[in-house]
């Protein structure tokens, strides 16, 4: 009886043991592997939203809703934001350059397909609206009618990295 007990604990535990160590492995050679994928693609993300930059520079700052900064070798800045929309987190990319934005460009979000996404998608043209505007014009870009929640909230990213690049700006 004990017998019958116990095989089935052993089986089970040794298969556990093998998943575990197959997983761990697996885990250990991709990695690297999605570690120098993620980094790849966020400095094609930042070349996008700078042109005629070629490298960046991390800059420490904390700021609201700004995760990471960077001051590129053209004198802008690269700026990765996160805002809460309707739908939850907006990751969003901008450049600012000479106090004028760049480029913006959604990295992720969980917006409500079909009317939070004509805000965040990049083929919306939402963003286009923000481009070559410096912070007081980019007040002015009106919300998407049905989407308030995602417009503001992209707004308010936006001003929070105006806000940044002028902490960054006065230390200078």
């Amino acid at each position: 009886m004990m017998k019958d007990i116990i095989k089935p604990i052993a089986v089970l535990a040794a298969i556990c043991l093998v998943v575990t160590a197959l997983l761990a492995y697996i885990n250990s050679v991709t990695s690297p592997i999605i570690a120098a994928a993620e980094q790849q693609a966020a400095q094609e993300a930042r070349l996008e939203v700078m042109p005629g930059a070629k490298d960046f520079e991390p800059v420490e700052i904390e700021a609201d809703g700004v995760t990471e900064m960077y001051r590129a070798d053209n004198g802008g800045y690269v700026i990765m934001l996160t805002t809460k929309g309707y739908g939850g987190d907006i990751r969003l990319i901008c450049g600012i350059l000479d106090g004028m934005l760049t480029k913006i460009k959604t990295l992720s979000h969980s917006e409500t397909s079909g009317i939070g996404s004509k805000v965040v998608d990049n083929a919306s043209g939402y963003s286009d609206n923000y481009a070559g505007k410096n912070a007081a014009e980019c007040e002015d870009v009106d919300t998407v009618t049905g989407a308030t929640i995602s417009s503001t909230a992209y707004k308010k990213a936006i001003a929070n990295a105006f806000a940044a690049y002028d902490q960054v700006k006065e230390a200078t």
